[in-house]
């Protein structure tokens, strides 16, 4: 299973576009080769360089297996979580001090996942547990000018 971008290459800087600096919309994301017998996909973008701890950027789940390309406007029956922002929608890179990395995981589950209200990341991981067929990873960078 792999995740890739559109609008970036492994390990280099992601565009200002994608940044607080530009338009905040997330990046083009491609999956290939998921589990045929995976159920949903979930995605997290943190950035593990916060001095803070692990900042939470973006999670979606229920995102469809046979999904190749995710941008937006993003396909029906996906839903998002709350990010470490306290928001349910894509915050994308504002690192206040050099260089960060950004990493998006994404995961291939035997099953779909449900929440009463949009879950935290904590709850997000909980559910993940004992249902994950497999994880890809993709890491982008960003250091404000």
């Amino acid at each position: 299973m792999t995740i890739t971008s559109l609008d970036f290459q492994p390990n280099q800087p992601i565009p200002a576009e994608f940044t607080c600096d530009g338009s905040n919309t997330a990046p083009t994301l491609e999956f290939t080769d998921i589990p045929i017998n995976a159920k949903s996909l979930v995605l997290i973008m943190d950035d593990p360089d916060s001095p803070s701890g692990v900042w939470t950027h973006w999670m979606m789940y229920n995102i469809d297996p046979l999904t190749t390309i995710l941008e937006q406007p993003f396909p029906s029956g996906v839903a998002q979580g709350i990010n470490t922002f306290g928001e349910v929608v894509y915050d994308g890179p504002c690192p206040h001090n050099g260089l960060h990395h950004y990493v998006f995981t994404l995961y291939a589950l035997d099953e779909a996942l449900s929440f009463p209200k949009p879950p935290t990341r904590s709850e997000i991981e909980y559910a993940l547990t004992g249902h994950i067929l497999q994880s890809a990873q993709l890491i982008g960078t960003y250091e404000r000018q």
